[in-house]
C-alpha cells in the first residue's frame, strides 16, 4: 500500500457555514474551522489522485488546494452537495485530453446520467464533461495504486458508500452501519465519520451517535466531518471531545 495525502477539501453539511441569512455565533464566528464548504476529501498517493464527491464548492476546492491533475471521482451518493459540481471536470478533461474515470453505485450513476445528460448525448455540444461511468458493486477495486474496499452503509433509507484505502477509511452521510459493514473500518489508522450535529436527526448521525460508532471501530484516530452549525464552534465542541477523537476543518491535512 502507497503512502497516502489526505486534503479536506470541505466539512460542511449541505448548507455549508457560514448558511445564507444566518447570524448564529457560528456563521458569524471569526475562526477560520467554522468556515466549511461541502464535504469532501482529495486522497493522493505519489502516482495516483482521487476526488471523493464533487460537491457545490468543487472548483474552489480544485482551485485552494492548486489540484492540477485527478485521476478519478469515486461518489458516495446522488445528493447534490455531493455531486452539484461534477460539470467543472471539463477543466481536467481539456488539460489532460482523457476522459474522468467516474466511480459509482447504480442508483448514483442514474443520477449523474440524468443530471448530466448533455455528458451522454450522442452529438454532444464541444467541451462538455467526458465522463467514464465505473460501476462500483461490494466487491474491493483498484483506481492507480490505490486498492478500495466499499463500505456500504444507510443514510436513512438510501444506500450510501463509504470508502477504506489503505489504512484510511471514509464515511458521510450515514445514520446506520451493520456490524458486517463495521467490521471493514477496524484495523484504520484513520477514521472520518459524518457528525451533523448534537441534537436527533432521521438520516444523520448526531454526535452522540458517531462517538459510539468511534468507539465501536477502535481507530485510534477519528475526524468528524459534514458538520453542521448547529453543532456548536469548532473550538468548544473539540474541547469536550477525546484527544483522539475530534471534528475536521477544511484545509485538515494528513500523511498516512
Amino acid at each position: 500500500m502507497p503512502p497516502l495525502k489526505i486534503q479536506f477539501l470541505g466539512t460542511g453539511t449541505s448548507t455549508g457555514i457560514p448558511m445564507i441569512g444566518c447570524d448564529c455565533a457560528v456563521c458569524v464566528s471569526d475562526d477560520l474551522r467554522d468556515k466549511r464548504l461541502r464535504s469532501s476529501v482529495l486522497v493522493q498517493s505519489p502516482n495516483t489522485s482521487i476526488v471523493i464527491d464533487t460537491t457545490p464548492d468543487f472548483r474552489y476546492q480544485m482551485l485552494r488546494t492548486q489540484t492540477k491533475h485527478l485521476d478519478a471521482v469515486i461518489f458516495t451518493h446522488p445528493h447534490k452537495d455531493h455531486m452539484a459540481g461534477l460539470d467543472d471536470i471539463r477543466a481536467f478533461n481539456f488539460f489532460s485530453k482523457k476522459a474522468m474515470q467516474i466511480y459509482a453505485n447504480s442508483l448514483t450513476e442514474e443520477a449523474i446520467r440524468r443530471d448530466y445528460y448533455y455528458a451522454f448525448s450522442d452529438s454532444k455540444y464541444p467541451g462538455v464533461p467526458d465522463l467514464q461511468l465505473n460501476t462500483i458493486h461490494s466487491t474491493p477495486f483498484i483506481i492507480g495504486d490505490i486498492p478500495i474496499i466499499p463500505i456500504e452503509v444507510l443514510h436513512h433509507k438510501m444506500p450510501v458508500l463509504g470508502f477504506r484505502m489503505g489504512n484510511f477509511t471514509y464515511i458521510t452521510d450515514a445514520n446506520q452501519i451493520e456490524d458486517i459493514e463495521l467490521e471493514k473500518i477496524k484495523g484504520s489508522s484513520v477514521l472520518v465519520l459524518n457528525a451533523l450535529r448534537k441534537e436527533k436527526h432521521a438520516s444523520h448521525f448526531t454526535l452522540q451517535e458517531a462517538l459510539e460508532i468511534a468507539v465501536a471501530s477502535q481507530v485510534p484516530k477519528v475526524y468528524f466531518t459534514h458538520i453542521s452549525h448547529q453543532m456548536g464552534k469548532h473550538a468548544e465542541v473539540n474541547c469536550e471531545l477525546p484527544s483522539h477523537i475530534q471534528l475536521a476543518y477544511d484545509g485538515l491535512s494528513l500523511s498516512l
